[in-house]
C-alpha cells in the first residue's frame, strides 16, 4: 500500500502484511474491512470559510487567468464540521469505491480513481463537473454547460499530456460520461472521462518513475500545472497535506489508486472537511462557493 500527500513530500509505504491495525482501506474490490457497519442518519453542522474570504481567493485566481498564468485551477478550502459520529463510523458507513481510514487522523471516501495499471495498460479517469441530480434535466444541463465543458476538456488534455510522459499511444477512450454519486442526503451527477496508454513490459520495476511525474493529479491542481501550483500556494488558506494526494496498492502485477477527495481530517480535536472545485475564466463566484459546500457531507 502507498499513500502520498499533495506536495509529494510525505509518503506512507508498507507491505499489506505489515499494515497497522488502525489503517483500513477499500480500493475497488480489495479491502481489509471485515464487517459492514450501518449507522443512524448522521447530523452535520458546517462552519465554512466566509464567502468574503473565498471571494478574495477567487478574484485572485481570475486575475491570474486574465494575464494567462493559469487556465484552470482547483480552488479548495477547509470547512469546520461537527457531527454525532466518529471518523471511523463515517468511514465504515461510506459506500465509496475508494476509501481510507488512517490512524484516526483522516479519512477519505473518494469517487475518483487516479490511475489503474494492468496488462501493461495505464488508465486514468479525471472527474470534473458536478450538478445536483434534482435539478430539472440535470444530465443535459450539466453536459451543455459551457464552463463545465471547458473545465473538463482542459483537465482531459492535461492528463493526456501527463500520461504521455510515462506511456505510449495515449488516447482518450471515452469523453465526458456521467456517473451518479451519493452525497449524504443529496445525489450528485459527476462528469468523467477515460484516458489510456501503453507501458513498457518492465513497468513493474519502475513504479516510482511512473507515479511521481503524474503528481499531483491534474484534476485537483490545474493547468499549466507548475504555475498553477504556485498560485494555489498563494491563494489557499491552509496546506492541503494528504488532501488531494493519492493512495493505492501494487500487488506485483496490478496497480490501482485513487485521488483523496471527500476528505475529513482531525486537527486539534476538531474535524476539518476539505473541499473545492475547478475555476475557469467563466466561473461564477456564488456557484463555485456553493459547489464547494455541496461537497461537504457525511455519507451514510
Amino acid at each position: 500500500m502507498f499513500i502520498i500527500d499533495f506536495e509529494t513530500e510525505n509518503f506512507y509505504v508498507t507491505p499489506f502484511t505489515q499494515l497497522e491495525p488502525n489503517i483500513l482501506f477499500s480500493i475497488d474490490k480489495l479491502t481489509n474491512i471485515n464487517h459492514i457497519h450501518q449507522t443512524h442518519q448522521p447530523t452535520i453542522k458546517k462552519t465554512p470559510v466566509s464567502i468574503e474570504r473565498y471571494k478574495l481567493a477567487f478574484e485572485h485566481v481570475i486575475q491570474e487567468m486574465k494575464i494567462g498564468n493559469t487556465y484552470m485551477l482547483n480552488l479548495t478550502f477547509p470547512t469546520l464540521i461537527e457531527t454525532n459520529i466518529s471518523l471511523l463510523e463515517i468511514f465504515l458507513s461510506s459506500k465509496a469505491p475508494f476509501k481510507l481510514y488512517f490512524q484516526d487522523k483522516f479519512i477519505t471516501f473518494s469517487p475518483e480513481r487516479f490511475i489503474k495499471i494492468e496488462d501493461n495498460l495505464i488508465k486514468t479517469y479525471p472527474m470534473k463537473g458536478t450538478i445536483n441530480a434534482l435539478v430539472p434535466n440535470a444530465k443535459e444541463t450539466l453536459l451543455a454547460n459551457e464552463k463545465e465543458q471547458a473545465e473538463h476538456n482542459m483537465v482531459v488534455d492535461l492528463l493526456r499530456n501527463d500520461l504521455s510522459i510515462v506511456a505510449k499511444q495515449v488516447q482518450v477512450d471515452k469523453l465526458r460520461y456521467v456517473d451518479q454519486i451519493s452525497a449524504g442526503s443529496k445525489t450528485l451527477l459527476q462528469v468523467s472521462s477515460k484516458i489510456s496508454g501503453i507501458l513498457e513490459n518492465n513497468w513493474q520495476q519502475r513504479i516510482g518513475d511512473i507515479l511521481l511525474p503524474l503528481l499531483p493529479a491534474g484534476s485537483i491542481s490545474g493547468t499549466p500545472k507548475k504555475k498553477t501550483l504556485e498560485i494555489i500556494k498563494t491563494v489557499e488558506s491552509c496546506q492541503r497535506g494528504f488532501f488531494t494526494g493519492i493512495f493505492g496498492y501494487f500487488d506485483g502485477n496490478k496497480l490501482d489508486s485513487a485521488v483523496m477527495i471527500r476528505f475529513i481530517e482531525k486537527m486539534n480535536g476538531q474535524l476539518i472537511y476539505k473541499s473545492g472545485g475547478g475555476i475557469t475564466i467563466d466561473s461564477d463566484l456564488k456557484t463555485e462557493y456553493n459547489e464547494m459546500l455541496d461537497k461537504v457531507y457525511i455519507p451514510y
